[in-house]
């Protein structure tokens, strides 16, 4: 309904209707330093469990409507899900499949890398069948793992993302998801065990491009095409003196 009010007599009149609403004071969010406005109506726990609730239906309908994705969506989902916590990834290799274990360390665009005691292991995600919690394993991790003691990050976030981000392989992980290639290039020099479907290449990280790995062995280089990596394995020193001595053995009596 129109009043046929000049803006001048309709915001004096807002205002004075203002001043008589009744209002109810938030403590709990005006005190404590975060985002102006809660993200609804309801209990903040109430919001959480939407919120999760909404992500998992979303993931859902996206999955249904690109099912040549879904595999792809639902392990990231599943390794997010998980980090820092112990998972079980079965990998397939031609017709035989082999079991990794590990705790979720990074989650890329197209691979997961898993570590434990001895290795870290990375595993493209078109390569694993599929992946579950070992039986007996708590479904939480310890809370030291998770947390990030910096007092300014917010503020540098806010000011100096680029900067602040590049500088921590953490917050790299965390806003940027990198490919398996862009991973390993920030491995550079590390030994490590590179399966493909038809062999087993052992070697130093030389660099990486867009499709390919390139490793070295003291004089013998290798190049292996991304798209038929079955899994990439650390090595440690001391497992390079049996691999070593083999080397040696078949020059000298080639």
């Amino acid at each position: 309904m129109k009043t046929r009010m000049r803006f001048d007599q309709y915001l004096s009149t807002l205002l004075e209707k203002r001043k008589l609403e009744i209002t109810e004071k938030h403590e709990s969010l005006e005190e404590k330093e975060g985002f102006s406005s809660p993200a609804g109506a309801a209990p903040t726990e109430e919001i959480r469990l939407f919120n999760e609730y909404k992500e998992q239906a979303n993931l859902l309908q996206i999955a249904n409507a690109v099912p040549e994705r879904r595999k792809f969506l639902m392990l990231k989902k599943f390794l997010k899900m998980r980090r820092n916590q112990q998972v079980i990834v079965r990998l397939k290799k031609g017709n035989q499949i082999f079991e990794k274990t590990g705790k979720v360390n990074t989650v890329g665009r197209d691979f997961v890398m898993l570590t434990n005691a001895k290795e870290r292991i990375w595993m493209p995600f078109r390569t694993i069948e599929s992946a579950n919690i070992p039986t007996g394993v708590p479904l939480y991790s310890t809370s030291h793992q998770n947390l990030i003691y910096d007092n300014q990050l917010k503020e540098r976030l806010l000011y100096r993302f680029g900067e602040t981000v590049a500088s921590r392989d953490v917050l790299v992980q965390q806003f940027y998801e990198e490919t398996l290639l862009t991973n390993l290039n920030s491995w550079k020099s590390l030994w490590v065990k590179v399966e493909t479907e038809q062999k087993v290449s052992f070697g130093k990280i030389e660099d990486t491009d867009s499709e390919t790995l390139r490793l070295s062995f003291w004089k013998e280089k290798h190049e292996m095409d991304a798209a038929h990596i079955v899994s990439v394995q650390s090595i440690r020193y001391i497992s390079l003196l049996p691999l070593i001595v083999t080397r040696l053995y078949k020059r000298v009596f080639r």
